[in-house]
C-alpha cells in the first residue's frame, strides 16, 4: 500500500507551507519549479523541513489541517523533533 504524507516546507521568505500528498518527491519538485500555483510559487526556493507518512489520505489531510493551525513556535518545535 502506497503511503500518504503530510509535509512542511520552509519558503525563501522564512514562512512555512504545510501540505499533503501521495508522491512526496514529485510534489516537492513541483513546488520547487513553481508548478503548484499559489503560496509557494512566489516564495521559491522551498526546502522540505518535516514529513510524516500515513496509511490513508484522510490521516495525512487531518494532520495537515492540524499543523496549519499552529503558530510558528509550535511548527518549529515539530521540525526540531520536540
Amino acid at each position: 500500500m502506497k503511503p500518504f504524507f503530510a509535509y512542511m516546507l520552509r519558503c525563501s521568505d522564512r514562512s512555512y507551507y504545510v501540505g499533503h500528498t501521495d508522491d512526496l518527491e514529485s510534489r516537492i519538485a513541483a513546488h520547487q519549479h513553481g508548478a503548484v500555483p499559489g503560496y509557494t510559487s512566489t516564495r521559491r526556493p522551498v526546502f522540505l523541513v518535516w514529513q510524516q507518512a500515513f496509511g490513508t489520505r484522510s490521516e495525512a489531510l487531518e494532520t495537515e489541517r492540524q499543523v496549519k493551525g499552529w503558530g510558528r513556535a509550535k511548527k518549529e518545535a515539530l521540525i526540531a523533533g520536540d
